[in-house]
């Protein structure tokens, strides 16, 4: 990570760190809890899609030797700590490992409903982790962190999160650091995969609404922290697909696919700051009148943590931020 403290000088302002779609990343979510301390962040922001996709298993075999599968790539280990490598490369990735033996690995296969729960149980024990992870590493700190689950993740992460010390759930709630006010969702207009948080158009514009009427603050000293970004903006440019999902001429057609409900909040709540992310392509800023919206994209398979620094003022446009790499 670079060490950018000295482009900003701190006075009275309030310094903030933001990241998203982490997406199970184990290395991604080490590095954003460093990342408070390392940009010294007053308050640190984790957007949605914390959770990963898919269970890895590492199967047992005779001898004493072990077999798995990584991006089609077979794999075989005859040692603890080989084995141990590969979970560790799992986790980098974004992905659950789990070990397990051929009987096991026969019965998954058949029975859709267990490798369910085994991924259910996988993923929740990890959220549960992280969290303890956060607790440790911000004792003794000044620093807020506050997480907000997106449309992947399921709902209950939710509960996790909000029994953790130091870190806070922020889905559909005001929080205030400094002198300001945050809101925050993970929810999003709706996708081609059905994912667990995604509805409507309308009834997300209604859920926007009810959110920033609880605002007290002016929009100078206003936060919105909405996982999906505005429509047609830059920042919710997604390559194009085919009818068998697929992206149209390699990736290289892009389509606006963000909300139009949030691009209307923005418009008319005009808060200092708003913060996207769900298209990983999408890595930047743009305004929307006197908002400065951000999304700073994802590389969370490469374990590359993107994110942004921005230092709030609370006067009428935001003027000190930058992306960030590492």
């Amino acid at each position: 990570m670079e060490k950018i403290s000295s482009l900003f000088s701190s006075g009275s302002e309030t310094r903030l760190y933001f990241a998203t779609d982490i997406h199970g990343s184990e290395t991604c979510w080490r590095k954003f809890l460093n990342s408070g301390k390392h940009y010294e962040a007053d308050v640190m922001v984790l957007g949605g899609d914390m959770t990963g996709k898919a269970l890895i298993p590492i199967v047992k075999q005779g001898g004493g030797t072990w077999q798995a599968t990584l991006l089609e790539n077979r794999r075989e280990f005859e040692t603890e700590d080989e084995v141990k490598e590969f979970e560790d490369a799992v986790m980098r990735r974004g992905y659950y490992p789990f070990r397990t033996d051929p009987d096991e690995m026969s019965e998954l296969e058949k029975d859709e409903k267990m490798r369910d729960e085994l991924f259910h149980k996988e993923m929740l024990g990890t959220v549960e982790r992280w969290m303890q992870m956060a607790d440790d590493k911000l004792e003794g700190t000044n620093i807020q962190c506050f997480v907000s689950p997106g449309n992947d993740d399921q709902f209950e992460v939710d509960e996790i999160i909000s029994q953790a010390k130091r870190v806070k759930l922020a889905e559909g709630e005001v929080v205030e650091f400094g002198d300001f006010q945050m809101v925050s969702t993970g929810w999003a207009n709706r996708t081609p995969w059905d994912t667990y948080r995604e509805e409507d158009e309308d009834d997300l514009g209604a859920r926007l609404k009810k959110m920033t009427d609880q605002i007290t603050t002016p929009p100078e000293r206003t936060v919105y922290n909405f996982h999906c970004p505005p429509y047609s903006t830059g920042l919710d440019d997604a390559p194009e697909l085919t009818e068998d999902m697929r992206p149209k001429h390699g990736g290289r057609s892009t389509v606006p696919v963000g909300s139009k409900a949030v691009r209307e909040a923005i418009e008319e709540g005009q808060p200092a700051l708003a913060l996207h992310g769900h298209i990983h392509e999408a890595r930047g800023n743009t305004r929307i009148g006197r908002t400065l919206c951000i999304n700073p994209g994802s590389s969370y398979e490469q374990g590359q943590l993107l994110g942004a620094v921005v230092n709030l003022d609370g006067g009428k446009k935001v003027k000190r931020f930058v992306l960030t790499s590492g």
